[in-house]
């Protein structure tokens, strides 16, 4: 069986995080969606996504497929449902279409909409997906809890040294090849994962459920309290609470980031910090980019939402509910808008474009830092990004 994650409409929804990825690349929990399907079927799966990201996350197609919407949340009861899906079957909840399969010479028929062509099959089991930006930290708890049971079942952790003070040891999980001296793990009854090679320094302090993913970094007297996501080769300081950073990206000097989401190759300079709370208590409106307009979360507590390239200089602030695009540059005294367009460059004073050429030559030297090339491919992602948001900067 050949298995492929494909975007629905979801997608435009998740904006700005989805304009450099498929859905199932976004992390919540310990793993990326697409990972949480592949750890649990035991194989690799590839894409349905936008065209111009087809180069960079191609699709593979067989004789028989099952195609699984990328914004779903992978369980075991699921996963039964879906393997035993007939030819040409579609699995359905409330008229969302949680998984398909088809044969290769009808595959046409799904990618073209043509959805009259498949029977249909109702799931009435419990399924969960992804949404929207704030999906990401507000399920982040439970996917911690899923992805932690998933990942060590049947393992042994390696051994915390004496110098560190926890409780819940059966709460903690160390891989191999990670460094924890001197610091404070408090499960809270939540989990705590410890990713391979990842290093948590001297005096920081952990309350509640993290996952600090492979060769992440947690530096000096950090305070991180649950449920947060440190992704792959992230650097982090000052304090966290409730947040999810995809992957390559810094924060890595006090400052405060609560109830939000960074994407890739972000960087958020020293003492920058983000209001998660308004000052009334009330309800926090986000922008919402098929809808072009903010509108309500359901939150009480939300941050922010930043998209892949995209930096801010010393201490910024960013106020509640704000929503960054790709590649921009926000430096500058007060707060701006809460809503900062792709290749926008500047802060409460204005704004101007930040030029492609220029955004490019950062993210070439910001990706080498890691040793991975800034390839023509994601050059012409970038380019397509600019077009597509340019009405955004007018």
């Amino acid at each position: 069986m050949n298995y492929i994650v494909f975007d629905d409409n979801s997608r435009n929804n998740l904006l700005p995080l989805t304009y450099t990825r498929p859905v199932a690349e976004i992390r919540c929990g310990i793993l990326t969606l697409r990972e949480k399907w592949e750890k649990r079927l035991n194989t690799t799966l590839s894409f349905i996504t936008q065209e111009y990201l087809s180069e960079k996350f191609p699709t593979q197609i067989s004789d028989d497929n099952l195609l699984i919407n990328g914004s779903l949340l992978a369980d075991n009861q699921i996963i039964e449902a879906i393997k035993k899906l007939p030819e040409n079957a579609m699995l359905m909840q409330n008229n969302k279409i949680l998984a398909v399969r088809v044969s290769q010479n009808h595959i046409d028929q799904f990618l073209l909409s043509k959805y009259n062509f498949f029977q249909k099959q109702e799931y009435t089991g419990t399924a969960d997906f992804i949404n929207y930006p704030w999906d990401i930290f507000t399920k982040n708890e439970q996917e911690i809890e899923k992805d932690f049971k998933l990942l060590t079942a049947g393992r042994t952790s390696a051994k915390l040294s004496q110098t560190n003070r926890f409780c819940q040891p059966e709460r903690i999980f160390v891989e191999e090849g990670a460094r924890v001296e001197f610091a404070i793990l408090n499960p809270a009854n939540g989990y705590i994962y410890i990713g391979k090679d990842a290093e948590i320094m001297e005096n920081v302090s952990i309350h509640g459920s993290l996952a600090l993913c492979e060769h992440a970094v947690l530096k000096m007297s950090a305070k991180i309290y649950g449920a947060t996501t440190i992704g792959v080769y992230s650097k982090v300081g000052g304090e966290i609470n409730n947040s999810v950073i995809i992957g390559y990206s810094n924060k890595a000097h006090d400052g405060f980031l609560g109830n939000s989401v960074l994407g890739e190759w972000c960087n958020l300079g020293a003492d920058t910090n983000n209001s998660n709370l308004k000052n009334n208590y009330a309800e926090v409106k986000m922008w919402n980019y098929p809808q072009k307009r903010f509108i309500p979360t359901g939150l009480q507590f939300a941050g922010l939402i930043m998209g892949d390239h995209s930096k801010s200089g010393i201490n910024t602030m960013f106020n509640t509910g704000t929503v960054v695009g790709v590649s921009s540059n926000i430096f500058g005294t007060g707060f701006p808008r809460n809503f900062i367009p792709s290749f926008s460059w500047g802060g409460a004073a204005g704004f101007t474009v930040y030029k492609p050429q220029k955004a490019y030559e950062v993210a070439r030297l910001v990706m080498q830092r890691r040793n991975i090339e800034f390839t023509p491919t994601d050059k012409k992602i970038l380019d397509t990004i600019f077009e597509q948001t340019a009405e955004h900067r007018r």
